[in-house]
C-alpha cells in the first residue's frame, strides 16, 4: 500500500525564482539545494560546485526555507562566478516566519530547474571534485536508480559505525539491510537520479519537521521497481552537527516505517520465521508486528542461557486468551528465516561468525532490522 503524499499549498510570501536558463534550455544536471540557516558553510559547499571536473551543463537550483541568516546574501554573492564557469544559478524561496520543512524545500528546488538529472546536495556538505561526473554516468547507466558515493564524515569520528557502514556494504546489501536502524542504504546527501526517476516517485513528502522525507521517498522508490547503486569512490565530505535536521525525527517514528515496510515487503512473504533476539529489541519488534504476522513468528532465538532456560516469551500485553507463549531456543536449534535484532558491528564479530557457521544466506535465510 502506498501512503498518500502531504503537500502543501504555497503562501503569499513565495517569491519567484530568479536566474536559471532560458525558456527551452535544459541543461545535462541540476545540482538541487534546499537551504535553511546555513550561511557558515555555503562557500566551501559552493567553491566545492565550481570546482567540479563535469564537462556537460549544470545549473545551481536552491530554494531559501526561510532562512534568518545571510545564507541568500552569500549564495546572491557566488552566482557571477559560478555563471562565468558556465554554472546557470536559480534562486527563490519564501520569508514566512517558519520553515516548511526539507521536503517542501527540495520539492521546490527541483521544480524551478530544468536539468535530465538530479544531484541533491545539502548546504551543509562538500561535494568532491569528480561527484557530478561520475554520478552522471552511473546514473545514465542506471537511470530507474538512487546513485550514491562513499563519504568522508566530518568532524572524523563521529557517526563511526554508521560511516563504515555507508561506505562498505555490499552491492547486494545495499538491497538486504535496507531495513535496519541506520535508514537508506544509499544516504540521502550523496542521491543522484534521473529527473524522469524523481517524477515517478516523488515529490517529497512535506510534512515538516520530524518527517523521514528520505526514507519514505527511499521506500517508495522500491515500490516502484527502482534500484539503488553507489559509486564506490568518496565524492562528498558528510557533516554532522547538532542543527542537521536528521535530530528532529524520532526513533519511534523510523521504527514505525521500518516495521511497515518489513511486513510489506519479507514477512509478507514467509510462512513462518524466527526473530533472533530473545531481549528487548526482539521482544519490541514482536509487539509491533500485526497480529497476522505476530503468528508467524514460531520462536525467539538467542545466545543468552539465561533467556533460553526461561523456555518462552508471553506476550503479557494481548488481548488473546491464553496469551500467546513463544519458545526461546538456542541459536543452533532454531530454523530459518530469520529477522536478526541484534546490532551490526557490535558483538566482535561474534554474531557473524554464528551466523555463518549456520551456512545462511542473506536476504533469503535472514534479514537485519537491527
Amino acid at each position: 500500500m502506498n501512503p498518500p503524499k502531504r503537500l502543501r499549498s504555497t503562501g503569499d510570501e513565495e517569491e519567484p525564482p530568479t536566474g536559471g536558463k532560458e525558456e527551452g534550455g535544459a541543461v545535462d544536471v541540476s545540482i538541487v539545494m534546499p537551504m535553511y540557516n546555513a550561511s557558515c558553510w555555503l562557500d566551501e559547499c559552493l567553491q566545492a560546485i565550481l570546482h567540479q571536473d563535469y564537462t556537460g551543463t549544470m545549473e545551481l537550483s536552491v530554494f531559501d526555507d526561510a532562512s534568518t541568516d545571510d545564507s541568500r546574501t552569500v549564495v546572491e554573492g557566488w552566482k557571477e562566478r559560478l555563471e562565468e564557469r558556465g554554472v546557470s544559478v536559480v534562486i527563490s524561496g519564501h520569508n514566512s516566519s517558519q520553515p516548511r520543512g526539507v521536503g517542501y524545500a527540495k520539492n521546490k528546488a527541483v521544480s524551478q530547474s530544468c536539468g535530465q538529472y538530479l544531484c541533491f546536495q545539502d548546504a551543509d556538505d562538500v561535494m568532491l571534485l569528480q561527484r557530478v561526473g561520475l554520478q552522471y554516468d552511473a546514473s545514465v547507466l542506471h537511470p530507474h536508480s538512487l546513485i550514491g558515493c562513499q563519504v568522508q564524515r566530518v568532524p572524523e569520528g563521529s557517526t563511526e559505525r554508521y560511516t563504515r557502514w555507508i561506505n562498505m556494504i555490499s552491492q547486494d546489501q545495499l538491497l538486504t539491510q535496507m531495513y535496519t536502524s541506520h535508514g537508506p542504504t544509499v544516504v540521502m546527501p550523496t542521491w543522484f537520479c534521473s529527473r524522469n526517476w524523481y517524477l515517478k516517485v516523488g515529490p517529497f513528502d512535506e510534512g515538516g519537521k520530524g518527517v523521514p522525507e528520505d526514507l519514505i521517498f527511499f521506500y517508495q522508490s522500491l515500490r516502484q521497481g527502482g534500484g539503488m547503486a553507489r559509486v564506490d569512490q568518496c565524492l562528498l565530505v558528510y557533516r554532522y552537527h547538532e542543527k542537521a535536521t536528521t535530530h528532529s525525527v524520532t526513533e519511534e517514528t523510523i521504527w514505525k516505517l521500518r516495521v511497515d515496510f518489513l511486513q510489506e515487503r519479507v514477512l509478507s512473504q514467509w510462512e513462518s520465521f524466527t526473530i533472533w533476539n530473545a531481549g528487548k529489541q526482539g521482544r519490541k519488534l514482536y509487539r509491533s508486528l500485526s497480529p497476522t504476522n505476530q503468528k508467524k513468528v514460531k520462536a525467539f532465538c538467542d545466545v543468552d542461557e539465561n533467556k533460553i532456560q526461561k523456555g518462552f516469551y508471553t506476550y503479557e500485553d494481548s488481548e488473546q486468551r491464553p496469551k500467546p507463549k513463544v519458545p526461546v531456543l538456542h541459536y543452533k536449534d532454531a530454523s530459518a528465516p530469520f529477522i536478526i535484532c541484534v546490532k551490526l558491528d557490535m558483538t566482535g564479530g561474534v554474531l557473524e561468525e554464528n551466523l555463518n557457521s549456520l551456512q545462511l544466506k542473506e536476504g533469503t535465510d535472514y534479514y537485519h532490522f537491527n
